[in-house]
């Protein structure tokens, strides 16, 4: 949530190119690390039907297609050092001025990978994980009467 308001916010016109890959754990798994950089140079290419071949193929497409551009990349929900070294790769893949956002559970990953600016978000306290319960669940702040009961039940 913090990495999508955080893409949401940031402008622009600031950059060349802009994606955000949500969900890599679970897309790499499903369909492969050459799906994700697919769809990380369709996004910032503008560009449609990216068939990559092999991992090392889309390695050398984004060093090579990338490598002059300012990009915002936000890559969410990585667990594996390999998701991150074939679409994150090194700070060489892109142009000065680029950002590259990694949301993680996995502090190590994030060291192996020589990530040098990192920030750990703090879990919410009861009251505010019950506010954003209500508005996932009710798209608003107040519950139905009938279920103030309940969620105020749930353990968090």
């Amino acid at each position: 949530t913090l990495a999508r308001a955080v893409y949401n916010d940031l402008i622009a016109e600031n950059f060349d190119g802009l994606c955000f890959l949500e969900n890599v754990r679970e897309k790499a798994n499903k369909h492969g690390l050459e799906h994700l950089q697919s769809t990380l140079l369709s996004q910032i290419l503008g560009e449609k039907d990216i068939n990559l071949t092999s991992k090392k193929q889309g390695i050398s497409m984004i060093k090579n297609s990338l490598n002059g551009k300012k990009v915002l990349l936000i890559l969410d929900d990585v667990d594996k050092l390999g998701q991150l070294e074939a679409v994150g790769g090194g700070r060489d893949w892109f142009g000065p001025g680029s950002i590259i956002m990694v949301t993680t559970r996995d502090k190590q990953l994030l060291t192996t990978h020589q990530v040098t600016i990192t920030y750990e978000v703090k879990g919410l306290n009861d009251n505010d994980a019950l506010r954003l319960l209500k508005w996932k669940a009710f798209r608003k702040e107040k519950a139905d009467p009938d279920y103030e009961l309940p969620l105020n039940r749930v353990d968090p």
